[in-house]
């Protein structure tokens, strides 16, 4: 790079004049068509033509040696550096202490998982192990998939507390994958660090149809039947001036009555789901949360009281609409 087109013909037409004085040596040696004492029978090359053979011989420009390639990356650090900051962030997801927390842990260990699937799909493992490899970034790719639907489900609030978070990643197949393929490459005598989070079962705790959550003045008159004909369990609420009066379980596909309601005007809330969790008072997975637009007047007169019946489905012909209310918004029960 950086002769000029001239500079190369000056080149060509020098060594051509060494080669004819190397042609009348008295040395021998056998000559380019092997006749004796080196003469040939072709003139000596000029011009630009035999520019290239004239750079060779003196060692060429910079840019006409061959780039050597670089040695591959010894497998065993490939595998510590692509599978060592999965291992690190999925350490934090086993510490996480709030499903805001663990939501970010999870993105950080997905956001690790494919970056690691991606990296040791382009290593270079020893040939014995070629299969082995492509198993551990084929099982890196599932965990990577699996982090992210766990960290959607908290989204959509199909799993709606830390436990029920961690237990749902605890169960995840790329957890599963990921060691079994690490067990492999372990006993070529490639080994990593990888370390499974502890988490918890699901669990899918339940209360007794009708139990009281918080039982409430029972000193009335007021009768309250609640029809669950949904596909989750619930929990009734009646609110009173903002604070929880009545709040009691009932389980889908069944009926459930209170009586003894003091009067007065109450809103109801209703939030559905599976695993109550009695020590936090909400559903652990697939949580929804319902306030009904009107609330309830319960009156008591000389000769009548208040009966109400609510249905937690839809029914034709039904008058009440229900609104979708912020898990933060919704009262204790």
């Amino acid at each position: 790079m950086g002769v000029s087109r001239s500079a190369f013909r000056s080149a060509a037409a020098v060594v051509g004049a060494a080669l004819l004085v190397g042609g009348c040596s008295s040395a021998r040696y056998p000559g380019p068509q092997g006749l004796p004492g080196g003469r040939t029978s072709t003139p000596a090359p000029t011009g630009t033509g035999s520019a290239g053979g004239a750079l060779g011989s003196l060692g060429g420009t910079p840019s006409d040696d061959p780039t050597p390639s670089p040695l591959p990356t010894p497998y065993g650090i490939q595998l510590t550096t692509w599978v060592g900051p999965v291992n690190t962030a999925l350490g934090q997801v086993g510490k996480a202490g709030s499903l805001d927390s663990l939501s970010t842990a999870l993105g950080t260990a997905q956001q690790a998982a494919s970056a690691a699937a991606t990296g040791l799909q382009g290593a270079v493992p020893p040939d014995s192990l070629s299969d082995a490899n492509r198993k551990l970034y084929v099982a890196l790719d599932q965990l990577a998939t699996d982090l992210g639907q766990v960290q959607s489900d908290i989204t959509a609030s199909k799993v709606c507390a830390t436990s029920s978070a961690l237990a749902e990643t605890g169960g995840v197949q790329g957890l599963k994958d990921v060691p079994a393929a690490l067990q492999t490459l372990a006993a070529s005598g490639y080994t990593t660090d990888f370390a499974v989070p502890q988490t918890p079962q699901q669990q899918h705790r339940a209360l007794d149809n009708g139990a009281f959550v918080r039982e409430g003045q029972d000193d009335g008159n007021g009768e309250l039947t609640v029809e669950n004909g949904g596909d989750a369990d619930a929990v009734l609420t009646l609110t009173k001036s903002g604070t929880t009066a009545y709040s009691f379980y009932v389980v889908k596909g069944k009926t459930a009555k209170v009586t003894g309601i003091r009067d007065g005007n109450y809103d109801v809330y209703f939030t559905g789901g599976f695993d109550w969790d009695a020590g936090t008072k909400q559903f652990t997975q697939s949580c929804d949360f319902t306030k009904f637009d009107d609330g309830l007047d319960f009156t008591t007169t000389s000769s009548t009281y208040s009966t109400w019946k609510v249905s937690l489905q839809p029914v034709a012909g039904g008058n009440a609409t229900t609104t979708q209310v912020p898990p933060g918004s919704f009262p204790v029960p």
